[in-house]
């Protein structure tokens, strides 16, 4: 199965705003990337409307991708629930002026803020993030756009690490209006086998995302590319590949990121080489 590869402008800044977003879309489209991740780290950082003319330009699909920075959240404990609501509501926007049919990221609690739960307490906040993700899946499905909810690593959350916890948190919901958000760099970690959890996911991937197991090139490191696209295959996934790494020449995104090295010898080689690696792959592969 072929499918469009795309890239996330945090390979080579944050944030993307106004007066960045045009020169960098048409580095990635020279490049000969089909889709692009556009994170929407604060609303008003750019105009969807000028984006969107940009992107009719240059030809990229686009992909709204959410940042869980400190406050937003969906459970009370660990932020203001009704604010990361209009924030959330803020990305459906975008996405439906962008014509994106995803906006993907961690929407459940602040990236980097974990805490020890009982099973009994794990179920009540399950139960709550249901609750406050509900109007936003509706609102979602009516505009034609799927939420995708990203399990992360342990070290970044202890609410949805694995496949397994997301669909046991969000089965009930999952259908036009929300999915899953898969990141191989998360699968590498958590899941003891990353082809099965993908297999499990099935058809509710709603978005994937890739990178090399160091967050550097994909097909620079040890992941079984070919077993992890046969299991999209199998699990019917026909969507965008997006790569998603960080430039380490930001402060604050270095350190969320825990980017203390550079991934490859520069940014433009880490989404090229990324690039041509899934493209020779996808189209030898033979399925």
């Amino acid at each position: 199965m072929l499918r469009t590869i795309g890239v996330n402008t945090w390979v080579w800044t944050s944030p993307l705003t106004d007066e960045n977003v045009a020169p960098l879309l048409r580095r990635i489209t020279g490049m000969g990337f089909g889709a692009v991740e556009l994170p929407l780290e604060s609303v008003g950082d750019w105009d969807p409307v000028r984006v969107r003319d940009i992107l009719d330009e240059v030809g990229l699909v686009p992909i709204v991708v959410g940042a869980m920075g400190p406050g937003r959240s969906l459970l009370d404990r660990a932020g203001n629930v009704a604010a990361t609501q209009e924030y959330l509501r803020a990305c459906l926007s975008a996405a439906h002026t962008l014509g994106a049919s995803v906006v993907a990221g961690p929407f459940y609690t602040p990236t980097g803020v974990t805490w020890r739960m009982s099973e009994t307490e794990r179920g009540a906040a399950a139960s709550e993030l249901r609750c406050s993700l509900a109007p936003l899946v509706a609102e979602a499905a009516e505009a034609g756009i799927r939420l995708a909810i990203e399990p992360l690593n342990r070290y970044e959350t202890s609410l949805i690490n694995t496949v397994a916890q997301a669909i046991d948190v969000l089965a009930p919901m999952v259908g036009p209006g929300l999915g899953i958000a898969l990141d191989s760099y998360h699968l590498n970690i958590e899941e003891k086998r990353p082809a099965d959890a993908i297999r499990l996911a099935g058809d509710a991937i709603a978005y994937v995302q890739v990178c090399g197991n160091d967050r550097g090139a994909v097909g620079d490191d040890h992941t079984d590319w070919p077993g992890l696209l046969d299991a999209l295959d199998d699990a019917r996934y026909s969507g965008i590949l997006g790569v998603e790494s960080f430039t380490g020449e930001n402060a604050t995104i270095a350190v969320a990121a825990s980017v203390w090295r550079p991934l490859a010898p520069s940014q433009d080689a880490l989404a090229e080489r990324s690039l041509a690696y899934l493209a020779e792959l996808q189209a030898t592969r033979g399925r």
